[in-house]
């Protein structure tokens, strides 16, 4: 298969990645193009160390540029800006047959918004890939009333042909995965505003009291503690005061203190 990836990312270098190591030919629409190539040989090769395929031959099948008008499936995965993403979504499809699909990889914004300046929006579903996206193993699909069946059947082949597992939820603010995720994040944070515990404490009481994989305090510093703001916000505005954000995350992202991006946040990375 031919597919599209628009931004060349964290995210969007992962779902790339995942694709060519499934033998599709992908196109990576990115303006820091080597930058993206980078991230993509780098994960390509961390993964054949460990017993996947070949680094080389997967990248021989990567491009960079333009999104190819003979794409099946194209996934946007630029920042959570819902102008941005509308802008590039309107552009991928203006460039795209009729019976391609096009997907957005958007954690928490409306689908149906993103969709509403679209000629076809039948044709966009969320394919919500988790980071980083190699390793995590949940895709959650987001339809709206407008989805097309087949558009929901090809993303679901789609998911399991790259070796992943679907969950499927109509298009409502925060899904389901980032709004019980932000939610006990948010708290999380609280807590230590509060003086309950420690960072390390409550993440430790998570993963071992309740078996998460990761503390979410932990989880918050990987994804970029501004990206979790946003995130609190849009479904503050959406959903009400229960995802206020906490003070200290305000704090915490105006002083430059992202996560692990920036090598410091609730830990010293």
């Amino acid at each position: 298969m031919r597919i599209g990836v628009i931004g060349g990312g964290r995210m969007g270098a992962g779902i790339a990645q995942v694709f060519l190591a499934a033998g599709d030919h992908v196109t990576v629409q990115e303006p820091e193009a080597e930058a993206a190539r980078e991230r993509i040989a780098q994960g390509l090769g961390v993964a054949e160390a460990r017993g996947g395929g070949r680094r080389d031959e997967a990248l021989a099948r990567l491009t960079l540029g333009p999104v190819p008008a003979d794409a099946s499936l194209v996934i946007e995965a630029v920042p959570e800006d819902p102008k941005l993403k509308a802008e590039v979504l309107g552009e991928a499809e203006a460039r795209l047959p009729g019976g391609a699909v096009l997907a957005t990889n958007t954690s928490s914004l409306s689908i149906a918004e993103l969709s509403a300046g679209l000629e076809r929006p039948e044709r966009l579903i969320g394919m919500h890939f988790f980071n980083p996206v190699p390793v995590q193993k949940l895709v959650e699909i987001v339809v709206t009333r407008a989805t097309a069946p087949e558009v929901l059947d090809v993303a679901r082949r789609q998911v399991e042909r790259v070796g992943k597992t679907a969950v499927v939820v109509n298009d409502s603010p925060g899904f389901a995965t980032s709004r019980l995720g932000v939610l006990l994040g948010l708290e999380a944070i609280r807590m230590v505003e509060d003086g309950v515990a420690s960072a390390e404490d409550i993440d430790t009481a998570m993963t071992l009291g309740y078996g998460h994989p990761m503390g979410p305090l932990k989880l918050g510093d990987l994804v970029g503690l501004d990206v979790r703001l946003a995130i609190a916000e849009y479904l503050h505005a959406k959903l009400g005061p229960r995802f206020e954000p906490p003070r200290l995350l305000r704090d915490k992202v105006a002083a430059g203190e992202l996560g692990r991006k920036t090598g410091k946040g609730f830990y010293e990375w």
